[in-house]
């Protein structure tokens, strides 16, 4: 910026050696050189380094009109944020321009007028690429003067010009975003007759404004966003539009939980105060994490539709939340989360997924409930030996000596706000658990323990060892026969 502070005029810009460079070729080189420098070109976005990325930097080097077309928090809008990072640092433009006229190749009627008045000493300022992005949600009430201008009264009756004069047209966002990155999310949203606006100005640069012939090669990268569902439940894009867009690149989810749970703790927004007070198992986080996987797959919840990264990445904040309220209430300084806290995601999950037929059936809380459940079944043979459907009389196994403990204890209650010793001394006046623990992960983290005890009786449950019953404050776990035989 020192350097670029000095050439304030016309004149100092062409003494310097400024070349002017379409954004499109901008974008190329400074991709081909962090390429060339095994650079990370777009940091932050992670699980698509071998699918999405390669696409998109193949189409920024055929400076390409690019449509990103994936299911919703499949990060579309992330990726092209982040190509802001590819842009030069500073352009020159002429000063008061509406449209970032280039100095060198002036585009508009106010830039040429005043190069004509000023000559060499016409002012220039700089714009940094943070302000060379534009965006622009595509709603059924977006118009044509929105996107490209329309004719300004106010400012022909402030200025004494007719209506037939150019200067008397006022520029949408797409003649102020020349030289820009734009941004159009959600396309099929957009009304048939305003991608048909769109048609020349991807292909040549014209604008058509009312009855004004303007002749504008705008300078601009193009991005659209898109997904599937919108083509059949709120419109499509209009085929000549498509047949201009130069790449269409299909995004897509986390392919395993390392890359969710990467993703997820990059985006949650936490406090250092919450962070220092709340500990989270590793348990837990992969945990977390199964749930979003267990949702894409789930027969309640509509595939088609999606189930969003912010899932996950929403619900590890309410985790913490929930472990931080009960530290909060206790008067504790220090807590850990534990696995009854899933039940304060239930929040979390509902807003974020749509339910097909029988989803609704069952209800937007069950079916989160069910999802929490499918996860913990899911994690635990990833960790302990496969629990047998059924088993005979005197076979023993590893959970033996756990259910038989049950069986002559009734009254085993894990309270959701109690204190941290509490909870601890409840737990580990389980014997048999610990000697299943112990077993299978006697290496395990201390702090981690009492969550992997908690999950091995949550698991049970779901695979109907033992049962489960919400109380007062509270869940109570029994055996699942025991309670009935002792009363006959």
């Amino acid at each position: 910026m020192s350097e670029i502070s000095k050439i304030l005029t016309l004149g100092a810009l062409k003494k310097a050696g400024y070349q002017s460079k379409g954004i499109k070729d901008e974008l190329r080189d400074n991709l081909r050189k962090k390429i060339m420098n095994d650079e990370t070109t777009f940091k932050g976005v992670h699980g698509f380094e071998n699918t999405v990325i390669p696409e998109l930097e193949r189409a920024i080097l055929s400076r390409h009109n690019i449509n990103l077309l994936g299911l919703r928090g499949q990060a579309k809008t992330r990726l092209a944020r982040k190509m802001i990072e590819l842009l030069d640092e500073y352009i020159p433009v002429v000063a008061g321009s509406e449209i970032n006229d280039d100095p060198l190749q002036p585009l508009s009627r106010f830039a040429k007028d005043l190069i004509a008045e000023y000559g060499e000493e016409t002012p220039i300022s700089w714009l940094h690429r943070s302000e060379r992005f534009f965006e622009k949600l595509a709603t059924p009430d977006v118009t044509v003067a929105d996107l490209i201008g329309d004719i300004d009264p106010i400012k022909a009756a402030n200025l004494k010009l007719s209506y037939a004069d150019d200067r008397v047209i006022h520029f949408g966002m797409i003649p102020r975003a020349n030289r820009c990155i734009f941004v159009i999310n959600e396309l099929p949203d957009l009304q048939a007759r305003i991608q048909v606006s769109l048609f020349n100005i991807l292909q040549e640069g014209d604008i058509q404004i009312r009855g004004f012939k303007i002749r504008l090669p705008l300078d601009m990268q193009f991005i659209f966003t898109a997904n599937p569902e919108d083509y059949t439940n709120r419109g499509s894009i209009v085929t000549p539009l498509k047949d201009r867009i130069g790449s269409q690149i299909l995004t897509h989810y986390p392919e395993n939980v390392a890359i969710a749970r990467t993703i997820t703790e990059q985006e949650a927004k936490l406090d250092e105060e919450q962070v220092n007070r709340v500990y989270i198992p590793e348990l837990a986080k992969e945990l977390l994490e199964q749930i979003s996987f267990e949702a894409r797959d789930s027969e309640y919840i509509d595939a088609k539709s999606g189930v969003s990264a912010r899932l996950s990445i929403t619900a590890y904040e309410n985790l913490l939340s929930a472990a931080e309220r009960r530290a909060l209430i206790n008067d504790e300084e220090h807590t850990r989360v534990r696995l009854s806290d899933f039940m304060g995601i239930i929040p979390s999950i509902t807003g974020k997924v749509e339910l097909v037929y029988e989803g609704e059936q069952e209800g937007a809380d069950k079916v989160a409930q069910i999802l929490i459940g499918s996860a913990i079944k899911a994690l635990f043979p990833k960790y302990f030996p496969k629990i047998a459907k059924l088993e005979k009389e005197d076979e023993k196994n590893d959970y033996s000596a756990l259910l038989e403990w049950f069986f002559t204890h009734s009254d085993f209650q894990l309270l959701d706000d109690a204190l941290d010793a509490e909870y601890t001394e409840t737990l580990n006046s389980l014997s048999p658990l610990e000697d299943l623990l112990n077993k299978h992960h006697e290496k395990v983290n201390q702090k981690d323990k009492l969550f992997w005890k908690e999950f091995v009786l949550w698991s049970l449950v779901e695979f109907k060892k033992l049962s489960k019953d919400r109380v007062a404050e509270g869940y109570q776990f029994k055996d699942l026969y025991g309670s009935y035989i002792s009363k006959l």
